[in-house]
């Protein structure tokens, strides 16, 4: 009986580890891989490309906003040639 519970608690704790992954994965992981991803192609990127950035905005919602107060990316410097 005893092993028959602490397998079940075994199970229990495995799952809630992969909820706690998943989370972090969706919250933290990927929406500064998207911030990054959007710093570095925001002005060069196609209309197919661009239609994948908004997307990904709309998909990641809850983790861009989460990161949204420490996060700061200004837009970059005009060049003006002389």
């Amino acid at each position: 009986m005893l092993c028959v519970l602490h397998e079940y608690k075994v199970k229990e704790m495995l799952v809630a580890l992969l909820y706690l992954a998943l989370a972090g994965t969706y919250l933290l992981v990927m929406p500064v891989f998207i911030l990054l991803y959007l710093n570095f192609r925001w002005y060069v990127a196609s209309s197919l490309e661009r239609a994948f950035m908004y997307f990904l905005v709309f998909f990641f919602f809850p983790g861009l906003l989460l990161l949204s107060p420490i996060v700061n990316l200004r837009p970059r410097r005009r060049k003006i040639a002389m």
